[in-house]
């Protein structure tokens, strides 16, 4: 049974996602600001955070950079719509994705299985046979979809699920272009509309691990006006 932190100083907010997650069989722990949620984290196994920007003591966006100094959990931030600064800034930061609020249940149930989805995977806890090892490989960047390890130049590199899964779908696919909007479909299974920042964002955390000059990135290429590339090293 996966364990979802709710964190939101809004107890109704709380309240009504406890509702839907326990009733799609997740087990949830609350949180009514950042403080108590790094405190759950310690305490307990969690495999994803729905996290609220706007919370006093610690905000969601501070206590986002604090969880992602050591852990790889899914985040998903809750954001207001007029909030459009924090939500990139979160993105910038380590969140994974985030779900404008008054939100649709059903897009927040949809958000948590594909994330959940996607960490569990990295994990290598489903969706790979024992055994199964595909290596893809360009220049010095090698990655293992069966061990779920990058490495860059022999050297092991540390990705979050949304960054591998990226770069799996690159490397499958050499010197294509795709643009922002089918990596986003690709990688978050979700329609594209306005997936552009978010695609963005995580293909600089994705450059900043694997290239020696993010600046002048040696693999993962822009293609202006068109999307992105893995180059043919």
């Amino acid at each position: 049974m996966y364990t979802i932190l709710i964190c939101d100083d809004d107890r109704d907010i709380v309240s009504a996602l406890e509702i839907y997650l326990t009733s799609e069989g997740y087990r949830t722990l609350a949180a009514y600001d950042g403080a108590q949620a790094l405190k759950a984290v310690e305490e307990n196994d969690i495999h994803l955070i729905l996290m609220d920007v706007m919370m006093p003591n610690l905000d969601g966006i501070r206590a986002t950079a604090k969880l992602r100094e050591h852990c790889n959990v899914p985040i998903i931030l809750l954001t207001a719509k007029s909030e459009d600064a924090d939500k990139v800034l979160g993105l910038n930061i380590g969140a994974d994705d985030y779900v404008t609020k008054p939100f649709n249940p059903m897009e927040v149930m949809a958000r948590v299985k594909s994330q959940l989805r996607r960490y569990t995977t990295l994990g290598g806890r489903s969706g790979v046979g024992e055994g199964d090892s595909a290596l893809l490989r360009n220049g010095g960047v090698v990655l293992d979809d069966g061990a779920k390890t990058v490495t860059v130049d022999g050297e092991s590199v540390s990705l979050t699920p949304l960054e591998f899964s990226i770069l799996r779908l690159l490397l499958q696919h050499p010197g294509q272009v795709f643009s922002t909007a089918q990596i986003y479909e690709q990688v978050w299974n979700d329609p594209a509309y306005g997936s552009e920042n978010t695609v963005a964002v995580h293909i600089r955390h994705l450059r900043e691990k694997i290239e020696i000059d993010p600046a002048n990135p040696r693999y993962i290429k822009v293609v202006w006006g068109l999307g992105y590339k893995m180059e043919k090293v």
